[in-house]
């Protein structure tokens, strides 16, 4: 069975691989592609087994299911403010979906579970991911359940966590000591010359990820209309670096509200590091083809896998359709978060904690939620702190 037909989100001229439009590209834009949405009409959502294989029928992947267990990660609700400041609360509740729950601690299982079904019904033998950890270590861990070679590109700044746990799954890692940048011209080359399946993003300016696997992400979208049962989730709050998972559960959500399974779609928020934002860069320019275009100058962050110099046009997308909007903080206040979060029993990766903190600063309708998503779990990073 052919997969489906990929098309450009912006200008919607039908497109093959996964390098994004090469239109958009000449344009100076990165924008994904994707396959059609799935139709849930006739679906029951308060049967929904969850994870991305609890509706096999929503995925662009013909064959059997690669999985671990992927998905129905636990929605925690956080505590309130402190006593002194009850008066500036949001009138809402903040809740945390804590992805690292998943079989390899983070968010990246429920895109590589299907990235690599994919590459199995496509015939490959090798996939290939560029990462800063996480989504290595998906990749490693799918690619092994699957009987598949992986190589993950990537750089010695990689917590050594990570590493470990990269190559634990017989992972073959590549060390690029350079920028980004030639970490993906590299894969972008092997991916050329040799075949092997492309997993992540490779491509400048850089679109997002693989369009097959991203669909994974319309799960959590699934998974938390099902768990509010009926309450309102009046904002999701995602980390957001090319903006593979801000797509994925906007996407997840607008199949639920084109079904009539829920009643609204919630407003997306992008949380970024200050250090590198271009979402909330761009969408303080009234214009959309300003914040197409908008480049922002990136520097070091304790949130080590977010930060881009461009947003992606996915991103933009899906904060348009859904009335949202973007929120960068500073170090400081993501390490307060993190030590916050700590105290309430979630040890998360800093990355985490920025939608954590910005979530708990935002205003919810009476009886609405705010949902914040935690990415991935912090244990991978205990060891750098204790050196």
């Amino acid at each position: 069975m052919t997969p489906p037909p990929l098309h450009c989100l912006r200008c919607g001229l039908p497109s093959e691989g996964f390098a994004g439009c090469r239109t958009c590209a000449d344009q100076g834009i990165g924008a994904n592609t994707a396959p059609p949405l799935a139709d849930l009409r006739g679906q029951d959502l308060a049967a929904y087994p969850g994870g991305p294989w609890g509706w096999p029928a929503t995925l662009p992947v013909a064959g059997p299911p690669v999985t671990l267990g992927e998905g129905n990660t636990p929605t925690v609700r956080l505590a309130g403010p402190p006593a002194d400041t009850q008066d500036d609360a949001p009138p809402g509740e903040v809740w945390l979906k804590y992805e690292g729950g998943n079989p390899t601690g983070s968010h990246k299982d429920r895109a590589m579970a299907v990235g690599v079904a994919a590459a199995v019904a496509a015939g490959a033998d090798t996939v290939v991911a560029a990462s800063s950890g996480n989504a290595g270590a998906a990749a490693a861990a799918y690619a092994a359940r699957a009987g598949l070679r992986c190589v993950v590109f990537t750089t010695a700044s990689v917590p050594a966590g990570l590493r470990a746990q990269i190559d634990a799954l017989g992972a073959e890692r590549v060390v690029y000591g350079g920028t980004a940048a030639e970490r993906n011209t590299a894969m972008a080359r092997a991916v050329a010359e040799h075949g092997w399946y492309p997993l992540t993003s490779y491509s400048a300016p850089s679109p997002g990820g693989n369009a097959y696997a991203n669909e994974g992400y319309k799960s959590v979208a699934y998974e938390l209309a099902r768990d509010v049962a009926g309450r309102r989730v009046d904002a999701v709050v995602v980390p957001t670096s090319r903006a593979d998972l801000l797509a994925g559960i906007g996407r997840g959500f607008r199949e639920l509200a084109t079904a009539g399974l829920i009643a609204h779609e919630p407003r997306l928020v992008a949380a970024e590091p200050a250090a590198a934002a271009p979402f909330t860069a761009a969408l303080r320019r009234t214009e959309r083809a300003e914040q197409e275009h908008m480049r922002v100058a990136g520097g070091p962050t304790v949130a080590f896998s977010l930060g881009e110099e461009r947003p992606c046009w996915q991103g933009l997308d899906a904060l348009w359709r859904s009335g949202g909007t973007a929120a960068a903080l500073d170090d400081e206040a993501i390490m307060t978060e993190h030590r916050r979060l700590a105290a309430e029993g979630l040890v998360l990766e800093p990355s985490s904690a920025v939608a954590s903190a910005v979530a708990r600063g935002l205003p919810a309708g009476p009886g609405g939620l705010v949902v914040a998503i935690g990415t991935a779990t912090g244990l991978k990073m205990l060891a750098e702190r204790d050196r």
